[in-house]
């Protein structure tokens, strides 16, 4: 089994997936607004030899539960939150190896601006910056940005399509390899014949100029992507480099690697050009019973109200109107479609009730965390790993720095020793560390390589 991949998931917010700890006496969340606590996150990671943080990110509220955004401003449910762009220069700073996985909406973004965004940060990064690649699912965002409603959910990925297509135009094709010259004695910069202007005329977009940045160590930033829906999942298969996964089981995780790994080969991808991440909260001790007491120290903190709320915005149906027994059925929304089917029965499982979710929020969170000791918890990711097919994982926070700096001192050399995490980093851009090519850029059979020239 190839060493497996590690990220950890934050957000620039007080609470993120696992609601209300928070008010944890030893959570230290609230200082999210200090460049200090990102920093020391950072150094955490790097420290456990992690892959990479990956930052999350809304431009909404959650304000489908009771048909308000009270429940969400008073436990503070990814709200207030911070752009996760802004602390990432002073991570990279921090830190030598470590990567830094960024959520941006598609929807929201001029393209033409974003792409020069993405390509300071990895000059500054030197190649460690990715993208997660979003369309939304709040319609609180869009009415914040001007509209009535968000777009329907496949439309918003035929957006996303054109979206990408101006990006690698940019990105790829403005500048070629050896346009920059610096050529003091000669007093030019770049060769003017090696740099040109990007036309693009689109349904969505239209745009012609010369991308404003000089080309970057990956020139593209690494392609995350986590669409579960069957749109998203083919999106996923023909962009992203990772994509991660929410799988209740092994079993499903499976089934989802193996169709999107086929998906990618049917776009003219390898099967290794795609990695695939499952999402999972540990609760470690030095012993299994510390774990479980730790557990129940953490859920006095839990807020189930947050977390139906949080729940509520991602499948688009208010779960407050529903009796705690009584089945979700017939619900339709423009959100989260894999999330919407997994609560209705269609998913090929029987519908929930608001009880059965709630019983499978133990910290706050739609999943229930790994509990136990560092050997209990090493078993079960690699367990993971061997039965679904997955290439790791990205480990949600419960209480901050805590669960983090556990995993790190605990769980990490557990994998170490066996083999089953990398001792060290390997050299180069994050691209070059994951995937072993020699110079950081996309491969050939990626869409993006169709804009290079030359």
């Amino acid at each position: 089994m190839d060493p497996m991949q590690i990220y950890a998931f934050d957000m620039n917010c007080i609470g993120h997936i696992n609601h209300g700890l928070w008010t944890h006496p030893r959570d230290m969340s609230l200082n999210y607004t200090d460049l200090d606590y990102w920093v020391d996150f950072a150094r955490t990671a790097e420290r456990g030899k992690l892959d990479g943080i990956f930052l999350a990110d809304i431009v909404g509220v959650y304000d489908v539960y009771k048909g308000s955004p009270d429940t969400v401003i008073q436990t503070a449910a990814q709200i207030p939150v911070n752009d996760p762009i802004i602390p990432i220069s002073a991570m990279a700073y921090a830190t030598t190896h470590l990567g830094f996985g960024v959520t941006v909406n598609t929807s929201y973004e001029a393209p033409f601006l974003f792409a020069r965004r993405m390509s300071t940060l990895d000059h500054l990064t030197k190649g460690r910056i990715g993208w997660n690649i979003v369309t939304g699912y709040l319609d609180s965002a869009a009415r914040s940005m001007g509209f009535d409603r968000q777009p329907d959910h496949d439309a918003r990925y035929d957006a996303a399509e054109e979206y990408l297509e101006v990006l690698y135009k940019l990105w790829e094709g403005s500048w070629d390899d050896d346009a920059v010259l610096r050529d003091k004695a000669g007093g030019v910069f770049a060769d003017p014949s090696k740099v040109r202007a990007v036309k693009h005329e689109g349904k969505h977009y239209r745009m012609e100029g010369i991308h404003l940045s000089e080309p970057s160590p990956q020139r593209t930033p690494l392609l995350f992507q986590a669409g579960a829906s069957a749109r998203g999942q083919d999106f996923a298969a023909r962009h992203a480099e990772c994509v991660f996964i929410a799988g209740p089981s092994a079993q499903a995780a499976r089934s989802t690697v193996e169709a999107l790994r086929g998906r990618a080969v049917d776009f003219g991808r390898g099967v290794d050009d795609l990695r695939v991440l499952s999402l999972v909260t540990a609760v470690v001790g030095r012993t299994e019973k510390e774990a479980q007491d730790k557990l129940e120290d953490y859920r006095r903190h839990a807020s189930v109200e947050a977390s139906l709320a949080h729940y509520s915005s991602s499948i688009g149906v208010d779960l407050s109107k529903f009796g705690m027994d009584e089945p979700i059925v017939d619900q339709t929304s423009n959100a989260q479609q894999a999330a919407l089917a997994n609560v209705t029965g269609k998913a090929g499982k029987p519908p929930m009730t608001p009880r059965q979710i709630i019983d499978q929020m133990v910290l706050g969170s739609r999943m229930k965390p790994i509990v136990g000791s560092a050997e209990q918890v090493a078993d079960y990711l690699q367990a993971w790993v061997e039965e679904s097919g997955i290439d790791g994982f990205n480990l949600a926070r419960t209480v901050a720095p805590e669960s983090l700096r556990d995993f790190v001192d605990l769980v990490i050399p557990v994998l170490q020793e066996r083999g089953l995490f990398k001792a060290d980093y390997n050299e180069g851009p994050m691209r070059q560390k994951i995937f072993g090519r020699d110079n950081g850029r996309l491969p050939s059979s990626h869409p993006a390589a169709v804009h290079r020239l030359g």
